[in-house]
């Protein structure tokens, strides 16, 4: 038997082989496409600490920001464990932006819960590689142009309840690839609209925008102007 499928319709077999080919440390191309800014690791060092373009860990900012990294552990749609550490970082101003949010969301009796933030590149280029060619692509980003959350301008977040601890409801689980996650699906719960028209409000009066088919995903206002970083978590700050 070919086994149960992963989100991107590949069993789990298959995600795993797809990974094992492009191991985290050999990348078939040392970065991005050449017009794009690139930070490789070996830059880290480089970016001064007021440097806007520096990625600051969030839970330094602001401890009551939860974190349930996903990609730091199995329960993602690889079924692998692709960072070795489970901490969230973005760009200083993003990183102060969500600060904020998370401030606005526990004047409320809400948290913030991360699943995921500043990604290097060399991830993405790994789902990248792991993914068939066809339409499940639409859902990986091209590591030649690099992510937003290469960029440390993207969040995956959703909120918690400050009483009981446990997550709100929402439409679907993070890393849901269906028309159940996108924002303008209305067949979920009332509780699960109002939770999510909530996490929207808070990010977006920081200015993020929120990705139209994930209920989960913002971008920072001007990631364009950040350059695509491969910095592993260990040789941040």
């Amino acid at each position: 038997m070919a086994g149960p499928r992963s989100k991107l319709g590949l069993t789990r077999r298959e995600v795993a082989l797809g990974l094992a080919i492009v191991p985290l440390a050999t990348c078939s191309r040392a970065g991005p496409d050449k017009d794009v800014a690139f930070i490789p690791a070996n830059k880290a060092a480089a970016l001064s600490p007021q440097d806007p373009k520096r990625l600051v860990e969030l839970v330094k900012l602001d401890p009551a920001i939860r974190l349930d990294m996903r990609y730091a552990a199995t329960n993602n749609f690889t079924g692998r464990v692709l960072y070795k550490e489970a901490r969230a970082f973005l760009t200083m101003p993003a990183a102060n932006a969500v600060v904020r949010a998370s401030r606005a969301a526990q004047g409320e009796g809400f948290g913030l819960t991360i699943f995921d933030a500043y990604r290097p590149w060399r991830v993405t280029k790994q789902l990248w590689d792991a993914t068939p060619p066809g339409p499940k692509k639409n859902y990986v980003a091209n590591p030649k142009r690099g992510s937003k959350h290469n960029r440390g301008c993207a969040v995956d977040l959703s909120l918690h309840d400050l009483k009981t601890g446990l997550l709100v409801e929402m439409p679907t689980e993070f890393d849901d690839f269906s028309e159940k996650a996108h924002r303008d699906f209305m067949a979920a719960s009332p509780a699960a609209i109002a939770n999510r028209a909530r996490l929207q409000r808070y990010l977006e009066a920081e200015g993020f925008t929120g990705l139209s088919n994930e209920w989960w995903h913002f971008d920072f206002d001007g990631w364009e102007n950040f350059p695509v970083m491969d910095v592993p978590f260990d040789r941040i700050g």
